[in-house]
């Protein structure tokens, strides 16, 4: 633990500085649209740009990385992605604000991607799971204290975005600084979609769904919460919340995975994130508790951990369930195959939850929440009376962020063994 840390401190301390600017962004953002008096389609529209930016930057990126290398397109990426976020303070515009939310997007998996594929370089067969652990920790970590900097001045005022500009660029100094040299990039092939289905039509099916609910999730939670008058500090906590819940959850959830039937454990956490989704319509409003309870908003914190418990691991558990179908020299492919049909539904989730909120109302989110997460629970249902739930001895559940790439999937400690670096003492690190 102490080796990964000291060869890998420089990556991971700049890629702390880029989740805490991500997770203030998109709280700041959320809450700005609402004061801008954006419409809620409009609201969803842009923050879709950053999911489709992602799927863009996904796809063309492992060729700038090879053509220009690590450090250079890190530089280059976390720089733009400071610069944009200057730009949504000048020019105000759900259109404009859209096409920034693409180029973000672009700029973070490519961010991701260079922060992956350098800590696999770093790995050993020994190490991978510490590393991944220690990855995980500091992505939430980071994310859920750049929600609660929303309180750092008021979203109409211009502060918040220099200061998002200031932490993207805190990233570049201590990767420029480092003398380690960058590893060679390695392309991931995925599998062909149809290869995919017919491994685990689930874990497809359930993948694209996922992609459309954590998007919305993460992106229209700080709008929902404004809408509904929460307070900045209300909002904060709530986004806070959502980020630390649901990287919690990954362990426990995933233990009782490699114990029980895992379409089962799938069903039973969307089945309650969808309960959980409907409770917290409920309680979200003081007009629908009794007067003693309407004072507070405690309930529907309670109510909304329960549900980030059950939701966020749930990318995890479909990784997991795929790899049961499947030998173990495929699991990184099926990966990079799940996160593809991820990221196609993420490009609609926000613009499709934007709608559900403009006809319902506000708690149109926690419907479209509980509509889809539905959704999986009965096309699970369907696949376990067509086929038989398999013993692999070779899969079982590791803890992934919602982020993560098909480099950083590799991560994994039951895929395929990788070459083991060179003594490291003797090695310029990475």
């Amino acid at each position: 633990m102490n080796k990964v840390l000291k060869n890998s401190w420089a990556l991971f301390l700049g890629m702390g500085f880029i989740m805490m600017a991500y997770g203030f962004q998109g709280s700041l953002l959320g809450v700005r649209a609402v004061q801008e008096e954006f419409s809620l389609t409009a609201t969803g529209f842009m923050m879709s740009g950053y999911f489709i930016g992602y799927f863009i930057g996904a796809a063309t990126i492992p060729n700038i990385i090879s053509r220009v290398g690590h450090i250079r397109v890190f530089a280059a990426f976390a720089s733009l992605a400071s610069l944009i976020i200057l730009v949504h303070s000048i020019l105000i515009h759900p259109f404009i604000w859209f096409l920034l939310r693409v180029l973000t997007g672009i700029s973070m998996v490519c961010i991701y991607t260079v922060a992956e594929s350098w800590l696999n370089d770093r790995s050993s067969n020994k190490n991978r799971g510490s590393v991944l652990s220690i990855y995980m920790v500091i992505l939430y970590g980071s994310m859920g204290i750049g929600m609660f900097l929303l309180n750092f001045s008021a979203p109409k005022n211009f502060q918040p975005f220099i200061l998002v500009s200031v932490i993207t660029s805190a990233a570049l100094i201590p990767i420029l600084l480092t003398k380690k040299k960058p590893p060679t990039f390695k392309k991931i092939n995925a599998m062909s979609l149809n290869e995919l289905y017919k491994s685990s039509p689930f874990g497809m099916v359930s993948s694209f769904f996922y992609g459309t609910i954590q998007s919305a999730l993460f992106t229209l939670l700080a709008v929902y919460a404004t809408s509904m008058n929460f307070t900045i500090l209300e909002v904060s906590i709530v986004t806070f919340l959502l980020a630390v819940s649901g990287a919690v959850a990954q362990f426990p959830v995933g233990k009782i995975s490699d114990v029980y039937d895992r379409r089962k454990v799938i069903i039973a956490s969307t089945f309650g994130a969808a309960i959980f989704a409907i409770i917290a319509i409920f309680v979200s409003g003081q007009m629908y508790l009794p007067d003693g309870l309407a004072t507070s908003k405690t309930w529907f914190y309670i109510f909304f951990i329960l549900f980030s418990f059950c939701s966020l691991p749930m990318f995890s558990l479909i990784l997991a369930h795929t790899n049961d179908y499947i030998t173990k020299d495929k699991f990184v492919a099926a990966g990079a195959g799940l996160q593809f049909t991820f990221g196609l539904g993420a490009m609609s989730g926000p613009f499709l939850c934007s709608i559900f909120m403009d006809l319902v109302g506000s708690n149109g989110f926690f419907v479209f929440l509980f509509f889809f997460h539905t959704l999986i629970g009965a096309f699970g249902i369907y696949r376990m009376r067509v086929r038989e739930t398999v013993e692999n001895p070779d899969s079982q559940f590791v803890a992934m962020p919602q982020t993560i790439t098909p480099a950083g999937i590799e991560l994994n400690p039951t895929t395929e063994p990788i070459e083991e670096p060179i003594k490291e003492e003797n090695r310029e690190i990475n």
